[in-house]
């Protein structure tokens, strides 16, 4: 009898419980579909976590676009992998970038990008950017219009 399809996947079609550290979650990819060429955009616009010195929750809108190689993230442990920061202390900066890179060395895309862009304290917003590989040629990827984009 054959394995059923996605049956290695630790967090699909299983009942997860909450994970409360980004280094405790497990994300996970599955097999790219396609073989051309094509972004794919995540958006979080409830990202949550919190402030490593006062406790006090940060929310930002996250825009993730990337191209795959030879994988794609799966979504669920995507959203499992999200949530986790919810109750983790970091700055904006550690957050934004953990993510990038944390989808970076699991799919090893052709290109990432994120923004992330993160609601005022004090008054003040901090937008953190970050890239890694090269955006192929002639690839359509939508800009990063955050007061006017709120996903679906």
């Amino acid at each position: 009898m054959s394995k059923k399809p996605y049956s290695e996947l630790k967090n699909l079609g299983k009942n997860n419980k909450t994970i409360n550290a980004p280094n405790d979650s497990i994300l996970e990819k599955v097999k790219n579909p396609h073989s051309e060429i094509y972004n794919i955009r995540l958006s979080v616009p409830e990202f949550t976590s919190i402030c490593p010195v006062t406790g006090q929750p940060d929310f930002a809108f996250f825009l993730i676009d990337y191209v795959p190689n030879k994988w794609i993230v799966e979504s669920k442990s995507f959203k499992l992998f999200v949530n986790s920061f919810r109750n983790h202390g970091a700055f904006h900066e550690e957050c934004t970038v953990f993510v990038g890179k944390s989808i970076y060395k699991l799919l090893k895309p052709k290109w990432i990008r994120i923004g992330g862009y993160w609601n005022p304290r004090g008054g003040i917003p901090i937008d953190i950017f970050f890239q890694l590989g090269k955006k192929p040629q002639n690839l359509w990827v939508p800009d990063h219009e955050v007061s006017v984009y709120k996903g679906r």
